[in-house]
């Protein structure tokens, strides 16, 4: 075993910034989510909206990315991808995914289990035309996941895109939102000597049971 290995082995952390109980949470995770999302902003971690998307391929594979949260309600959580995209492609087959947003300065972590399913166009081309221009030509000038001979294709491409649209790019048709409708939610707060906190939202009929996990 390496010196950098034997390190790694014994590195070790307190968590002793929070607690997370029962009587002090939201019956509802998604009002949960919105305080401790809001608290990540406040507190300045970087990327706050930054998640892990997790899907599985026809090969029962699966893969893991990271993507920004751009909105969410009581419909579901939604991001904006290549819809020709490694991970549309594994959607368009099994559209069972999780999410993972790991606020590592709060130590805590949300994990959310559900279906996955495209936004409307009404809601891609508002989410389309908010972006900078150079993001818009961006998502007609990458071919997502696809191999490509070098950085060179995405530079003529956005230079050749950028010439036809000039400053109105329209929404691409292979580019768009996804919703995460959740069926499941776990918050995490880390805790000292390893006995953290974890509470699951399960659905149950038209509403949620929260349930404490052991760690």
């Amino acid at each position: 075993m390496s010196e950098l290995q034997t390190s790694i082995a014994a590195l070790r952390k307190s968590y002793e910034r929070a607690e997370l109980d029962e009587s002090a949470s939201h019956a509802d995770p998604l009002q949960q989510f919105d305080q401790w999302l809001g608290e990540a902003v406040a507190a300045q971690v970087p990327e706050p909206n930054a998640m892990t998307l997790a899907t599985v391929g026809s090969d029962l594979r699966p893969s893991t990315r990271i993507v920004l949260v751009k909105g969410y309600d009581a419909r579901g959580l939604v991001f904006y991808t290549n819809y020709e995209s490694r991970k549309g492609q594994e959607l368009a087959g099994n559209p069972y995914a999780a999410l993972q947003f790991h606020w590592v300065e709060l130590e805590r972590v949300v994990r959310i289990e559900g279906v996955v399913e495209k936004t409307s166009a009404a809601e891609s081309d508002a989410y389309y035309d908010s972006r900078p221009l150079d993001s818009r030509i961006g998502a007609w000038a990458s071919p997502q996941s696809q191999v490509i001979s070098g950085r060179g294709v995405l530079v003529a491409n956005a230079a050749r895109y950028g010439a036809q649209f000039l400053l109105r790019p329209p929404r691409p048709p292979h580019w768009g939102g996804y919703r995460l409708v959740p069926t499941a939610w776990q918050f995490w707060q880390g805790r000292k000597s390893r006995l953290h906190d974890r509470l699951h939202y399960r659905q149950d009929g038209g509403g949620w049971v929260r349930e404490r996990l052991a760690p």
